[in-house]
């Protein structure tokens, strides 16, 4: 039985890892799923969250996922992230400096609410980073 299948994800920066894959686990837009070997075809909307890939040879890596779709046809996966940057890749200077703008920009009370679901996303995709950046 096959205990790895091929996994390719492709930002819009370009071809971000292609090889072979244990699991992968993300968080979708209906909750967090786990990829293993043989799963059934299957697609889903990404959400925001810290995707753990476990590689063929047992070590695991982390990503900051952020939206986009995954797809799993015929034994491979893709994911097609909007945003995917590996945990060593993570700025954590630059995240937690997105955190304090978001948090002071959500001080102001007289934000319109689409101003305000921005900083509030901005304000979550800064603490995804963080995390799997294992920062605090």
């Amino acid at each position: 039985m096959a205990t790895t299948y091929p996994l390719q994800v492709v930002s819009m920066d370009g071809l971000e890892f292609e090889g072979e894959v244990e699991r992968v686990t993300l968080r979708s837009i209906h909750g967090d799923i786990a990829i293993l070997a043989r799963h059934t075809n299957y697609c889903t909307a990404i959400g925001m969250g810290t995707a753990s890939v476990i590689m063929a040879d047992g070590s695991e890596r982390k990503a900051a996922c952020i939206g986009g779709m995954l797809s799993v046809m015929d034994g491979k996966c893709r994911i097609l992230p909007t945003t995917w940057e590996w945990s060593d890749e993570i700025d954590l200077e630059r995240a937690n400096s997105a955190k304090a703008v978001a948090e002071e920009r959500l001080k102001d009370a007289a934000l319109t609410k689409e101003a305000r679901v921005r900083a509030e996303a901005k304000l979550y995709r800064a603490l995804v980073r963080i995390s799997t950046a294992g920062g605090k």
